[in-house]
């Protein structure tokens, strides 16, 4: 597996902080954030965001909250994911 650092949090203290990287063989986002805390979760798993669709939130998943700040670097995260899908798809 290898992943390609996109960006970090530009106001990180440091300590853990909102990461993005591009995981290069599938294309993958991959996301380091702040668990949701209860009232948000709550209020993700409880809403039927899509007809018909159940609700709730399974136990593989996370909902986790990415600062705006992080909006920049998630443009380029998906710029670079399109970028290493296209080569993906050129080798194959």
């Amino acid at each position: 597996m290898t992943l390609r650092f996109v960006g970090i949090d530009p106001n990180t203290g440091g300590e853990g902080s909102p990461t993005v990287w591009v995981e290069e063989e599938s294309a993958d986002l991959v996301l380091q954030g702040a668990e949701a805390d209860g009232l948000l979760t709550s209020v993700v798993g409880s809403t039927e965001w899509v007809a018909g669709h159940t609700t709730g939130i399974p136990a593989h998943e996370r909902v986790m909250r990415i600062t705006a700040r992080m909006v920049p670097i998630l443009r380029d995260a998906c710029d670079a994911a399109e970028r290493a899908a296209a080569e993906h798809r050129d080798v194959r």
